[in-house]
């Protein structure tokens, strides 16, 4: 059984709008490209035909990463009424020691993006930080050692 996917309704979205666009427009655009390539006779020594080919993989894997992770998603609740415990959709203020203030939207891995404020739940701050509170200390385990933070809010 496959495992859920924890998306957001924009990320949802995102994702079933690339889908589309896979399964039409691009693969419609890369079939006539096949076509116009096998058209020009000897395949062996064809780099147009090739590198269709090898395009042609990617866009059907990619079509069916995004299937599945589609079909077992689960959205995000953006209306979380608990905002005493870190979960999956929870936006999280944390502060390490005298650093300034960082804010976190716990979301899926699909999703995940530190950058902007998304880190993925099973990242290791994202872990360390599901099922505490406020006030917490939390200690993430993460490739360059452990980091220990406070949970300043949680909404």
């Amino acid at each position: 059984m496959n495992q859920p996917s924890y998306l957001t309704k924009e990320g949802a979205e995102k994702l079933r709008t690339e889908l589309l666009q896979l399964q039409g427009p691009v693969r419609e655009e890369l079939s006539k490209r096949l076509r116009a390539a096998i058209l020009m006779g000897d395949l062996s020594e064809n780099a147009d035909y090739a590198a269709a080919k090898e395009e042609q993989a990617f866009i059907e894997g990619r079509i069916q990463e995004l299937t599945m992770v589609l079909r077992d998603v689960i959205i995000i609740d953006d209306n979380r009424t608990n905002t005493h415990l870190v979960e999956i959709g929870s936006t999280v203020t944390i502060q390490e020691d005298r650093e300034p203030e960082e804010t976190f939207h716990i979301v899926g891995p699909q999703e995940a993006d530190p950058r902007n404020g998304k880190i993925s739940f099973n990242s290791p701050i994202g872990e360390a930080l599901l099922g505490h509170g406020v006030n917490d200390l939390v200690t993430a385990r993460t490739p360059d050692g452990e980091i220990q933070f406070r949970i300043i809010s949680i909404k």
